[in-house]
């Protein structure tokens, strides 16, 4: 599901009950922060594990698999999914894995009926056909195929006028209520970007809309980007991007099976009841079916920043062009196939480390997923490679390949959402790789993990350029100037959602990484037939250099995870980010009163009014809600805390020697560090979402993929609900307490040896 730097991967970089915790909080020093290396690894024989891994990985082997697997199409439901779940997994079988094809039975909508039609001011019929390309070998499949489409769009069979709506998100409805422009009754046209795409149908139903149709537009995917398919790598005129439209922001996975796994028995909710399925019916087209919409509307234009890259002036509606959307599902239960293989620990086998990638595509899915599947493949092939040497592993691993991801992230929930109470008491970390291409890597996860990450990044070299991962991204980040480059650790981004980490740490509370190249790619095949091995080999990571580092990136993750006696979380950097996740909630509650005031007394002065173009309807805005003052004290004490119990914990650690902690206080130490990301969590979750039950971070209500930090908070401010601003200051604080609180009784186990 996930793209690159142009979409959702950016630059690299439980509990346990407390009493009232104490108002007086004493500084613990600071001190230079010890390596893994220092505390946890033997450097020589861990350098030498991690050669002999390296060299037995061969990038002819990912070309290989990729060629085999994107043959057909392989959505989930299609025979070629389930032969790819089987090939997955006999590879797994003969690199000495444990290997099982866990199954859930899933909802997926397969279109039957798709029509669409300009009935007025005159008649047009729209292709909704993708074209064969002699210069793509797969593009002429047409059996088990789906066309374009929406998963999860409603059935309907709706006429009425059309609207232009930009990219439809919150926002682009309050231009519009300016412009004195309602959607109620009417089609809506968004154009792909600004956000997920589900939001679009979300929030124009939310505004009466009865159907919405998504197109992409040439200057955010086409030829104002660059040559398209097939003389260069963007987006032709007939190219569709299919995806879901679940409201996922409220819970992904079987939208028919919340909270519990969807094996045949289960209960299921009545489709119609189901929260996260669309309500109205929703279309995704290519620019070459808009132009003929867009060139019939009239009405306003649209305002400059709204107008995108085709040969029309970009009018606004309603009407006079008029549209016929009609859409008909076939809502029957698929099976997805999960091979999930492990390879048992011999000192702690109750502990795992978890590596996933989904399997499905929308289409051929040579990028999307298979790029990241066959690095999977292959760091795994190598990981048998040393097994056959006579090395175990001390920690359990685990090693899978998702189904029915397109979808909802439906086959990685399901399992999380089966497996949950194991997953708790054993999962120390996923991670998680999708789509990967070429140029900087991208990391994502728990902050607990950045020393770590920027430990391993330090340790690879750029395929292409002769210096580290991380000198290559540090370089960059000088380039554009940003002030970041200059951080001991270079950041990695919090996480939102659009990939399988999602169950793990957002319901689960498992730390989490999620890792991809990107940056260099070529963008314009995402979710199209396109999406295929020719157009892979030509324009992305055609001879696998970068695919075979992500391995090189991720086996090292593993091994070393695998390996280390005392597990390499470390919470300075954790509550360093935290703390500017605070500051930020802080400075958008000063900013959200800013405004409030600003625009008020404007209204007051009918300063809009005066400042108005008689001859254009321009409405005011509407006056805002007086700000009411937040006490942020009892979260920056919290913070405060949990910054000294970091820096306790670093003391400590800095104080032990290997070999001198015995094997029940190693176990003590690691079973808390695993649980203070399950101590950020909260049983009831967030407002209105009781499964997203991560405070730290969690996908935007009303953005999909990206991340909101400190959610409960940041969208409490944001949608002005200021009784959940005030209670979330108070849970997150209360979660921060849990955190230190376990963070502190490791510590004390490691100053006690």
């Amino acid at each position: 599901m996930k793209t690159l730097f142009s979409g959702r991967i950016l630059p690299l970089f439980i509990l346990i009950s407390c009493g009232q915790p104490p108002a007086v909080v004493s500084e613990e020093p600071k001190i230079k922060q010890v390596s893994t290396f220092d505390v946890a690894l033997d450097r020589e024989t861990q350098s030498k594990l991690e050669s002999q891994f390296d060299a037995v990985l061969n990038p002819q082997n990912l070309d290989d698999w990729m060629k085999h697997m994107s043959s057909k199409p392989h959505h989930v439901g299609s025979p070629w999914s389930k032969k790819n779940a089987e090939f997955i997994a006999q590879k797994f079988e003969s690199w000495g894995f444990e290997t099982e094809i866990e199954t859930f039975e899933v909802l997926m909508p397969f279109p039957k009926i798709r029509k669409l039609e300009l009935v007025s001011p005159h008649h047009v019929s729209l292709q909704l056909r993708e074209p064969v390309l002699k210069e793509d070998a797969t593009s002429g499949i047409r059996k088990n195929l789906l066309p374009g489409f929406n998963a999860f769009s409603a059935d309907g069979n709706v006429t009425a006028e059309l609207v232009y709506v930009n990219y439809g998100i919150p926002e682009d409805y309050e231009e519009l209520a300016r412009m004195g422009i309602d959607v109620k009754g009417k089609i809506i046209l968004a154009r792909y970007g600004g956000s997920w795409r589900g939001i679009k149908p979300k929030v124009g139903y939310e505004h009466g809309a009865i159907g919405c149709i998504i197109f992409s537009d040439p200057k955010d995917d086409g030829y104002g980007r660059g040559d398209v398919y097939p003389k260069g790598p963007f987006r032709m005129e007939q190219g569709v991007q299919r995806g879901s439209v679940l409201d996922m922001p409220m819970y992904p996975g079987d939208p028919l099976t919340p909270g519990y796994g969807a094996k045949p028995d289960v209960k299921r909710l009545e489709i119609a009841d189901a929260p996260t399925i669309m309500k109205i019916p929703v279309l995704p087209i290519s620019y070459g079916d808009a132009l003929p919409l867009l060139k019939a509307l009239e009405g306003p234009v649209a305002p400059a920043k709204w107008r995108g890259g085709l040969p029309v002036t970009y009018h606004i509606g309603p009407g006079p062009a008029k549209v016929h959307l009609q859409l008909e599902f076939d809502w029957g239960l698929r099976t997805a196939y999960n091979p999930v293989a492990k390879l048992k620990g011999t000192v702690y086998p109750d502990e795992w480390i978890m590596r996933g990638n989904h399997h499905d595509g929308w289409a051929q899915g040579a990028s999307d997923p298979l790029s990241g599947m066959v690095s999977l493949m292959e760091e795994a092939r190598a990981i048998g490679e040393l097994v056959k040497t006579g090395w175990r592993p001390k920690r359990t691993l685990v090693y899978a390949g998702w189904d029915a991801e397109e979808p909802a992230l439906l086959g990685s929930t399901e399992w999380v959402e089966f497996h949950r109470e194991e997953i708790q008491e054993k999962m120390v970390v996923y991670i998680n790789t999708d789509a990967t291409g070429v140029g900087f890597l991208g990391v994502g996860g728990s902050h607990s993990l950045e020393k770590f990450i920027n430990e391993i990044t330090v340790d690879v070299m750029d395929p292409v350029q002769d210096v580290s991962l991380q000198d290559r991204l540090r370089a960059r980040l000088r380039v554009s100037e940003n002030k970041d480059a200059e951080r001991e650790d270079l950041r990695i981004y919090p996480m939102g959602s659009g990939s399988d980490y999602t169950a793990f740490i957002h319901h689960a509370g498992v730390p989490v990484l999620n890792l991809g190249f990107g940056g260099e790619s070529s963008g314009g095949s995402y979710h199209s037939i396109f999406d295929s091995y020719d157009h892979y080999k030509r324009f992305n990571d055609g001879n696998y250099v970068y695919g075979t580092t992500l391995a090189k990136v991720n086996g090292r993750l593993v091994l070393r995870l695998s390996e280390a006696d005392i597990l390499p979380f470390r919470f300075v950097n954790m509550a360093e980010n935290i703390g500017s996740f605070i500051e930020s909630n802080k400075k958008l509650a000063k900013a959200v009163e800013k405004k409030t005031e600003n625009r008020n007394k404007l209204l007051d002065k009918k300063a809009f009014t005066i400042s108005g173009n008689p001859k254009k309807t321009y409405l005011p805005p509407k006056r805002l809600s007086l700000v009411p003052d937040f006490d942020f004290t009892p979260l920056d004490e919290s913070h405060k805390r949990l910054e000294v119990s970091a820096w306790k914990y670093e003391k400590a650690l800095a104080g032990v020697k290997k070999g001198f902690l015995s094997a029940e206080q190693k176990s003590q130490v690691n079973q808390l560090l695993r649980e203070v990301e399950q101590a950020m969590t909260r049983s009831d979750g967030l407002p209105r979402r009781k499964w997203f039950k991560n405070m730290i971070y969690a996908p935007g209500f009303y953005t999909g993929y990206g991340v909101k930090t400190l959610p409960g908070i940041r969208e409490g401010l944001e949608e002005r609900n200021w009784d959940e601003t005030h209670f979330y200051i108070l849970e997150v604080a209360k979660a921060l307490d849990r955190a230190a609180a376990k963070i502190n009784a490791a510590a004390d186990i490691l100053k006690a040896s």
